[in-house]
């Protein structure tokens, strides 16, 4: 073999070295091209992923935030309703306070009332001997009532008449005036008790009103307002 021959021979082998290292190139950077899109696929879906969390979090937090303001409001909107129908009750029970003071104005009526209201007290007691306590005003009315009122209680009861003990010493509060608007007061009725003060039957007209109103509260409520869903 010439020198042409093996410089001939030497080219085609640089050639075909060249060429295969061309080729495993490509292949590289083909395969290098692919990975890199593959991983930016990867971290682009990884953000996005990442962005569609966040936001839902987010949102979530919004939504959380709405249904607790919207609680709030509601509650607060409740408690308003709530005020508004405990203010219009009271006001009611207020004037049906001041009517009371009415009822001692009609001696004839009011003695009567007393008479029963005794007679009442004397029922629940059911003691030998009682302590009695009144307003000062009511004290010749009390008084006036008391054999009628023992006489009857013996009757009903069939025992002997009780003794009645009117207390000169302490009264109940007189009735509410411009000038006692923020003091005890009593409207009329009595208090008795047994003499060793344990056993205690308060009939004012204040607590009977108090005892009524407890126990038609929800009656009253009802026609006020309507029935209500708990």
């Amino acid at each position: 073999m010439n020198d042409a021959d093996v410089s001939k021979q030497i080219q085609q082998m640089v050639r075909f070295i060249r060429q295969e290292a061309e080729e495993k190139a490509n292949e590289i950077s083909v395969s290098a091209e692919e990975e890199f899109n593959i991983e930016k696929l990867q971290l682009v879906e990884a953000e996005k992923k990442k962005i569609r969390q966040e936001y839902e979090r987010k949102e979530k937090q919004v939504d959380v935030r709405k249904k607790i303001e919207y609680s709030m409001q509601l509650n607060a909107s409740r408690i308003k309703v709530l005020q508004a129908q405990d203010d219009v009750v009271n006001a009611m029970k207020e004037a049906a306070g001041k009517d009371l003071l009415n009822a001692s104005h009609d001696h004839h009526v009011y003695k009567k009332l007393l008479h029963d209201l005794i007679v009442q007290s004397l029922l629940r007691l059911k003691e030998p001997s009682v302590l009695l306590r009144c307003r000062k005003d009511d004290l010749r009315l009390v008084e006036s009532v008391l054999d009628s009122a023992k006489k009857e209680y013996a009757e009903k009861v069939n025992v002997h008449a009780p003794e009645i003990i009117v207390d000169n010493h302490v009264y109940l509060p007189p009735a509410p005036s411009h000038h006692n608007a923020h003091g005890p007061y009593c409207s009329g009725g009595v208090v008795l008790a047994s003499r060793d003060g344990k056993i205690v039957c308060e009939n004012t007209l204040d607590a009977r009103l108090d005892v009524v109103f407890r126990k038609k509260l929800p009656e009253i409520r009802k026609r006020l307002f309507g029935q209500v869903a708990a």
